[in-house]
């Protein structure tokens, strides 16, 4: 394929390792990475390994379309730009779901892996995702 969409979390190979396969197939492919749990680790790593763009989730059809339609990879923003730098809260929240996810929802292997009792774990995931 010319171009693809390739999620960074999947089951089996991640994304990192499938953009690899399919650069090595087509070193010429456009590929855009999507991941609900971006750092600045991972993006760097795919545009190292040759992703053009690499966008956060939520995404919608429109962001994907201007990510291909983009020349260039996004540059990063000057030392002079403001960066939004999430919350600790916003951070703890997103890590809790990403690591619950991974547990396929299961509350109490979630709750081991993080080292929080259980019913502290849902107390957290009953309170709205901080800003």
């Amino acid at each position: 394929p010319a171009q693809a969409v390739i999620d960074l979390k999947m089951p089996g190979k991640s994304g990192l390792e499938l953009l690899e396969d399919g650069l090595a197939l087509n070193p010429s492919m456009d590929v855009v990475i999507l991941t609900g749990y971006g750092s600045i680790a991972t993006a760097t790593e795919a545009i190292k390994i040759g992703a053009r763009h690499y966008l956060a989730k939520p995404v919608d059809v429109d962001d994907i379309e201007r990510a291909f339609l983009r020349e260039e990879p996004a540059d990063p923003p000057s030392n002079n730009e403001q960066i939004d730098t999430p919350t600790l809260a916003r951070v703890e929240w997103e890590h809790i779901n990403r690591v619950l996810s991974d547990c396929n929802n299961n509350i109490s292997k979630a709750a081991k892996k993080l080292g929080l009792h259980r019913r502290t774990l849902q107390r957290k995931l009953y309170k709205y995702a901080p800003r």
